[in-house]
């Protein structure tokens, strides 16, 4: 989970990092000695790029994938909210008017207090209360019909869904990639970085222009995969459109 002062500063340390110890190398073992053995480095250089683009790209789309699972799950969250809202119209008018009055209710928490608190890691217990409240009052309804059984059958289902994909988030808000992962991703940076260094070039300003861009390249990609591993927090995360959305339907404005 990085902001974009936190993307930025990762960026320009990858960038002076590489540029440093490129420097540093060049003076302590020149280019020139380090072309007998650039047969050597070549190739080595082709296998571990090949194999940390690999690992770098799986990484990337694993994470990504994550993230669309966790923006549809919310998605269908919302969904369930307002079908909770539409299927109590047939309740009998006591719970009708409860039951919507609560599921307006949570879209609202959502949106101001829920997804604020997930952002900085922590979570809404005005959510649960709302939820506890919903599932109190559908189950202790009395229908008189087979219109109101209807009724209350869809909306139990409903209500169940919501809260399978309520919990099914707040897993996700807890999920990270684990450090070992994190800790293959940035040594697999380090030695592609050095390894490229190794090459002696007689274009010094050439060289450093391609260390530099693969440093680049490389941290750019390392700040995407941070950005979206943590699916609602950070620069990049699952927003709360979905239940903003929600509120204007129960609220007649859709």
């Amino acid at each position: 989970m990085l902001n974009g002062y936190d993307n930025v500063v990762l960026i320009l340390a990858c960038l002076i990092s590489s540029f440093t110890f490129l420097f540093l190398l060049n003076r302590i073992w020149i280019p020139a000695k380090r072309r007998a053995h650039n047969d050597v480095i070549g190739w080595q250089i082709s296998v571990i790029g090949t194999i940390y683009a690999v690992m770098i790209g799986f990484m990337l789309y694993a994470v990504w994938g994550n993230f669309q699972v966790a923006d549809s799950n919310a998605d269908l969250e919302a969904s369930a909210l307002v079908n909770v809202y539409r299927t109590a119209e047939g309740l009998p008018e006591p719970q009708r008017d409860a039951v919507q009055q609560w599921a307006r209710m949570y879209a609202r928490d959502m949106v101001t207090a829920e997804w604020p608190a997930m952002s900085r890691g922590h979570w809404s217990r005005e959510g649960h209360q709302v939820i506890d409240h919903l599932w109190s009052v559908v189950i202790s309804t009395q229908v008189n019909n087979a219109s109101q059984q209807t009724s209350l059958d869809h909306t139990i289902f409903e209500l169940g869904d919501l809260t399978l994909h309520r919990r099914q988030r707040r897993l996700e808000n807890d999920s990270s990639l684990p450090a070992i992962l994190w800790a293959v991703l940035i040594s697999g940076g380090i030695i592609t970085i050095v390894a490229a260094s190794l090459i002696g070039s007689e274009n010094i300003v050439l060289h450093f222009v391609l260390v530099l861009s693969l440093a680049l390249l490389i941290s750019l990609i390392l700040s995407a995969i941070a950005d979206i591993d943590m699916p609602f927090r950070g620069s990049v995360h699952v927003s709360s459109y979905a239940f903003a959305q929600a509120q204007n339907t129960m609220s007649g404005n859709d």
